[in-house]
C-alpha cells in the first residue's frame, strides 16, 4: 500500500485542494447557508380586539387573519387572551387594535429574531390600516439578556471541548476516573466563567441557584458527550465535535419559523444548543425551563456517562516525536552489539 507521503506531489496538491473545497462546502451549507436562506414561514402572530370593539376594528382584524399569507400564521382574540399566548410564546407578537390607535405588544422572553420579525410585520399591518402604532415590550431584555443564553451554551461547549481534547492528547494513560475528574473540573470552571461574564455584561441578570444549576447541567451534558466520543474515537472525534461549535449556534440563534424548512428539519430539530439556549432565556427572564429543556441535557449527560463507563481498552496516544518503543533498553541487547561481542 502506497503511503500518502510517497505519492507524487502534484497528486497530493490536488487531493488536499479537493479536501479543502469539500470542508468549505459543508461548512458553508451548514453555517452561512442558514442565514442566507432565512425567510418567514408561518411566523405566529396575533391580532387583539376587545369584545365591545366597533365593527370597523373587527373588520380590520378579520381581514388580517384571512389574508392567507404563508409567511405569517394569524390568531384573533381578545387582548387578555393574546397576551397570555405571548407569555407562553405561542405567538411572537400581538397587534392590539383600539379606536384611533394600535399597540404592538412584544416580549423579551421570545427569541430575539422572532421578536424582530414580529415587530416589522405588525408595524406594517398597523400602518396599512392607517393607525399609528406604539410599541410595548413585556418583560424587556437588555442586550446582554438577549445575547447571554446562546453565548453561554456556546462557551460551555467550547470550554469542555478544549479541555477534553487537550486531556486526550496529553494524558499517557487516559483512564475513566481521570476523565471524570477532568469533566467535573471543566464543568465547574466553565460555569464560573459564564457566570462571571454574565455578571460583567449585565449585573441585573439573575444568577441564583436555578440558573447556576441549569448551567452545570448543560455544561456536564456537553462535557460528558464530548468525553465519551473522545474516548471512543480519540482525536478523530474532533471532526464531529468541532464543526458543531460553528453549526449549532447559528441554527439555535434563529426562531424556527425563520429557518428554511430543510434546515429546520435537519439541524434545528435535534441540536441540543436550542434547548439549552431557550432554557437559559426563560431563567434569565424569571421563568423556568420547560420539560424538554430539562430532559434533553439530562439525557445527554446520562448517555455520555454510560458510554464513558462501558469497559473497553483505552487507546494509547501517539507519541509526539514519532519514536516507537521497541522494548530494548540496554545497548548490549541490540543486534549490532551482539555481533560485536560474538566477534
Amino acid at each position: 500500500m502506497i503511503a500518502p507521503h510517497d505519492r507524487p506531489p502534484a497528486v497530493l496538491a490536488v487531493a488536499t485542494a479537493v479536501a479543502g473545497a469539500l470542508v468549505a462546502l459543508v461548512l458553508g451549507l451548514l453555517t452561512f447557508g442558514v442565514q442566507a436562506t432565512a425567510h418567514p414561514d408561518g411566523v405566529p402572530l396575533a391580532v387583539a380586539v376587545g369584545a365591545d370593539a366597533p365593527p370597523r376594528l373587527r373588520g380590520i382584524a378579520d381581514r388580517v387573519a384571512n389574508a392567507g399569507s404563508a409567511e405569517v400564521s394569524w390568531r384573533v382574540s381578545t387582548p387578555d387572551r393574546t397576551r397570555d399566548l405571548l407569555s407562553r410564546q405561542e405567538v411572537y407578537g400581538v397587534l392590539e387594535l383600539a379606536p384611533g390607535s394600535a399597540t404592538v405588544v412584544l416580549s423579551g422572553a421570545v427569541n430575539p429574531s422572532g421578536t424582530q420579525a414580529a415587530q416589522q410585520v405588525l408595524g406594517a399591518v398597523a400602518q396599512g390600516a392607517g393607525l399609528q402604532a406604539r410599541v410595548v415590550v413585556l418583560d424587556p431584555a437588555s442586550a446582554a439578556g438577549r445575547t447571554a443564553p446562546l453565548a453561554a451554551s456556546a462557551l460551555l461547549w467550547i470550554g469542555g471541548l478544549v479541555a477534553g481534547a487537550a486531556f486526550t492528547r496529553l494524558a499517557r494513560r487516559p483512564d475513566v476516573p481521570s476523565r471524570l475528574v477532568g469533566i467535573a473540573a471543566a464543568t465547574a470552571l466553565g460555569v464560573g466563567v459564564v457566570a462571571g461574564l454574565v455578571a460583567l455584561w449585565d449585573p441585573a441578570l439573575p444568577l441564583g441557584w436555578a440558573v447556576l444549576g441549569y448551567l452545570a447541567l448543560v455544561g456536564a451534558a456537553f462535557a460528558l458527550v464530548q468525553g465519551a466520543l473522545l474516548r471512543l474515537l480519540g482525536l478523530r472525534a474532533m471532526a464531529v465535535l468541532a464543526p458543531l461549535y460553528l453549526v449549532a449556534p447559528a441554527v439555535a440563534g434563529q426562531a424556527p419559523e425563520l429557518l428554511d424548512p430543510g434546515y429546520r428539519v435537519l439541524l434545528w430539530s435535534w441540536t441540543p444548543f436550542r434547548f439549552s439556549t431557550e432554557g437559559l432565556r426563560a431563567l434569565f427572564q424569571g421563568g423556568a425551563p420547560d420539560a424538554a429543556q430539562l430532559w434533553v441535557p439530562a439525557a445527554l449527560a446520562a448517555v455520555g456517562l454510560v458510554a464513558l463507563l462501558l469497559p473497553r481498552q483505552e487507546a494509547q496516544p501517539d507519541l509526539a516525536d514519532g519514536v516507537v518503543d521497541v522494548g530494548v533498553d540496554e545497548a548490549d541487547r541490540l543486534p549490532g552489539a551482539q555481533r560485536e561481542h560474538t566477534a
